[in-house]
Formats: structure tokens, C-alpha cells, sequence
């Protein structure tokens, strides 16, 4: 009996292993992990050199502009490009002329983004973060002006990985994750008493620049890029016309890290860095699976999709099982050891036992979403596959609200713990809206099949 239930899963590990959509997940995820790992021991030497400072609160707040924009707006079209290329691939095969039209909105939208970036960063600064000294915003200001170079480097490389992904080149593809965290840790460790101040945010614009460096390189040896005369079709269209309920979805998302920091930067100095450290975890937990999961299955559901949307959707429904148990598993052993964690990695110098209190309890509250965001996060990557966009718009609408609703009553009970929470309770309501949308959907698909 129990030799015939191990040769069963000793079987479905075999069958699993030899599955490509599981091969390329555990490499995306492995590559994540040592990615992180190196960015774990970056955050490290970070604590040791800044602790809850000024400066590093700075620091969060320049580069939140940037990312929030890449995010947002860069990220977004990159999402789209991945489904709609695919769809172009199948149908009329015009690949330099999709190629084309997506670099040069890439190349428009970021000149756009990069003049609105200064135009915030110069006049609306301050009623954005209010209640500080002007060394604090000029600190904030000339960190922004060495991270805005970044928004060029990350567009096209998004665009240089997505051409990858599609070709199944997701090692090639995830190795430029590497070079961020290692040029900041380089700066730090070599180059700090050069760069000052600027630091932190000076790693992360080289590093950015050489990523983007390996990607050229390694998509020319690999023959993805192949430019040409422009000529609008559907599928170019299609791109288009989801690209402002793709956008608004994403603006209204990423404008929760905003709401988050104003209402931080309220409270004492060191609140934004403990959140951050408080979240380290739970985004590490996310990073690994955001990678693993999202990078492969986009355009694994773009293909799949296209070919048998029955047989998706099962495959969703399975891969959410997963993924849910997997890590809600994670987040209750790390909960448990949420203390010992971050007095492993952060205390030391600058970064006493107190603020490791601090930080453990913010973790312990963050590791409670996870399980649903990252279900979330796989029913975002399958209805932006189908082009379901409007839906995700409308749902990012209502959960800003919500957050910001749950911010105003929290924080004024629980001060930084109270944001922490009003972010979890969002996370869990948006998984349960995203996967109940998502069934509905299957459900409407088997009728219209009958």
C-alpha cells in the first residue's frame, strides 16, 4: 500500500518535471531565488550603512517615482505587446512591423513620462510629501534626477525580455535580474565615499544600463529583434485599444504605494524604511513566484489561449490550487520565525533590536496576503491574456479606494501597523473578486460551448 502511493507520487514528479511549463517555472523560479538571495545581502549592507535613516526614506521616495511609471505605464504596454505579438505570430506574421510600432511607443512614451516625472518632482514634491525641510526634498530631487535614466534602460529592456519569453528563452531572458543588486552592492562596498549621498541610487542606474547592455546583446545572438515598415493591422489595433483600460488598471494599482508613503511620511522618521523592511519577506516570497509564475505564464496562456481556451481554464484552475497552498505553507513557517528572521539579516549597527521589533511584527502582518496576491496575480496574467482589461480597471478603481478608506480609519489606531493592514485586507478582498470573475468567465464559456 504504501510502496504503491510512493511509486504514484514518485510518477507524478517524473511526469511533472518533464512538463515544459513546469521546467521553465522552476528555472525562472531558481534564477529568482538567487536573484533575491543576492538582493537579500544587498538589503543587508544597506541596513548596516543607513538603518531607519533620513536618508534612506529619501532614497524609497525617489526611486517609487520611477517605478511606479515603469510600472504603470511601461510595464503595461509590455503586457499587452506579449499576447497581441503572439496573436500576430499566428495570424499575419508581420513581425517588424509589430516590433517597430511597439519601440517607438515605448521610445514616446517614456520622453513623455520622463518630462511629467520632472515636472512633479519640481512643483508638486512637496504638497505630495509634506511637512519636511528642504534638505529633505532636495535630497528626494537630486536622487530622481539620477533615476530617471533608468525608465529608458527598463522600457526597452521589458520590450527585449518579452521577445525572449515568447522564443522560451526564459534563462537568458531572467540572468539580467542579476545585475542590479550586484553593481549596488559594488558601489556600496567600493565606490560610496565616490558617489556620496547618491549611493544607493547610483547602483541602481548602472546596473540598470548593464542589464539592459546583456539584453541587446543576447537578443541580437539570438535573432528576436526584427525591425520593419510600420503597417497597422488588427492585431496592432487590438494592442492599442486595450492599452488605456490596461494602463488605468495599472495607474490605479500603483497608486497604492503612493497612498501608502504619503500617509507613512505623516508619522515618524524611519516609518517608510520600516515598512520596507517590514515587507522585505513577503516580497521576497512574491518576487520569486511573480517571476516564476507571471514571466512564463503570460505568454504560456497567450499560445494556450489562442489554441484551446477550454483546456486553459482548467489549467488555471489548477495552477491556482497550487500556488495557494504552496505559499500559504511559506507564510505560516515564516510567520513563526518572523523575529529570528530579521534579526538574522538586519540587526546590526545602526539597525537595533528595537527597530527589529518593529519591523518583525509589520512582516508578520504582510506575510498574511501573500497566498492571495499571488492568486491574484496568476487571474491578472490569464485575463490579460484574453484582453479582459476593462474588468481589472474597474476592480484596481475600487480597491484604491478601499485602501485609501482603510488607511484614513487604520493609521489612526495603529499608526504604521495600520497601513500594513489596510494593504492586507485590500490584497485578500481583490483575490477573491479576481478568482470569482475568472470562474465566472469559465462558466459563461461552457454555456456558449453547449
Amino acid at each position: 500500500m504504501l510502496k504503491s502511493k510512493f511509486q504514484k507520487i514518485n510518477h507524478a514528479v517524473k511526469r511533472a518535471i518533464k512538463n515544459p511549463l513546469v521546467l521553465n517555472m522552476l528555472l525562472v523560479g531558481g534564477i529568482s531565488l538567487l536573484v533575491k538571495l543576492i538582493g537579500f545581502f544587498k538589503e543587508t549592507i544597506v541596513a548596516s550603512f543607513f538603518g531607519l535613516s533620513e536618508l534612506l526614506d529619501t532614497y524609497y521616495i525617489a526611486v517609487l517615482i520611477p517605478t511606479f511609471i515603469q510600472n504603470v505605464f511601461i510595464g503595461a504596454l509590455k503586457n499587452l505587446f506579449i499576447p497581441n505579438y503572439v496573436a500576430e505570430l499566428k495570424t499575419t506574421n508581420q513581425k517588424g512591423s509589430f516590433q517597430s510600432f511597439t519601440f517607438i511607443s515605448i521610445t514616446i512614451l517614456i520622453i513623455i513620462l520622463t518630462l511629467f516625472a520632472l515636472f512633479f518632482t519640481e512643483f508638486l514634491l512637496e504638497y505630495s510629501f509634506p511637512g519636511h525641510d528642504e534638505n529633505y526634498y532636495q535630497l528626494i530631487r537630486n536622487q530622481i534626477y539620477v533615476a530617471l535614466p533608468c525608465l529608458f534602460f527598463w522600457g526597452y529592456s521589458g520590450f527585449l525580455s518579452g521577445l525572449l519569453e515568447i522564443k522560451d528563452k526564459f534563462l537568458k531572458s531572467s540572468i539580467s535580474q542579476f545585475f542590479i543588486p550586484i553593481v549596488i552592492i559594488v558601489c556600496l562596498m567600493f565606490f560610496e565615499p565616490v558617489f556620496g549621498d547618491m549611493v544607493l541610487v547610483a547602483g541602481l542606474t548602472l546596473g540598470s544600463l548593464v542589464s539592459f547592455i546583456y539584453l541587446i546583446i543576447v537578443s541580437i545572438s539570438e535573432n528576436t529583434l526584427e525591425f520593419g515598415k510600420i503597417k497597422m493591422n488588427k492585431n496592432i489595433k487590438l494592442m492599442l485599444n486595450q492599452y488605456t483600460p490596461k494602463v488605468t488598471s495599472g495607474l490605479l494599482t500603483g497608486i497604492n504605494p503612493f497612498v501608502d508613503q504619503f500617509f507613512a511620511a505623516q508619522l515618524v522618521v524611519g516609518s517608510i524604511s520600516a515598512i520596507q523592511y517590514g515587507t522585505k519577506i513577503p516580497a521576497f516570497t512574491i518576487g520569486i513566484l511573480i517571476l516564476a509564475i507571471g514571466n512564463v505564464l503570460l505568454p504560456h496562456f497567450s499560445k494556450l489561449i489562442s489554441e484551446d481556451l477550454n483546456r486553459a481554464y482548467l489549467q488555471l484552475f489548477k495552477i491556482l490550487k497550487i500556488v495557494f497552498i504552496g505559499s500559504l505553507l511559506i507564510s505560516i513557517g515564516t510567520i513563526i520565525l518572523s523575529t529570528e528572521i530579521v534579526r538574522l539579516l538586519f540587526e546590526r549597527n545602526e539597525f537595533d533590536p528595537g527597530d527589529t521589533v518593529i519591523v518583525s511584527l509589520i512582516q508578520k502582518i504582510s506575510l498574511i496576503y501573500v497566498p492571495f496576491y499571488l492568486c491574484t496575480l496568476v487571474c491578472v496574467n490569464f485575463l490579460t491574456a484574453t484582453n479582459k482589461n476593462k474588468f481589472m480597471a474597474w476592480t484596481s478603481f475600487w480597491n484604491l479606494l478601499l485602501n485609501i478608506i482603510m488607511n484614513i480609519i487604520l493609521v489612526k489606531y495603529y499608526a504604521v501597523y495600520g497601513l500594513v493592514w489596510s494593504t492586507t485586507i485590500v490584497y485578500t478582498i481583490a483575490s477573491f473578486i479576481y478568482v470569482g470573475y475568472t470562474y465566472k468567465q469559465f462558466k459563461k464559456h461552457l454555456v456558449q460551448k453547449i
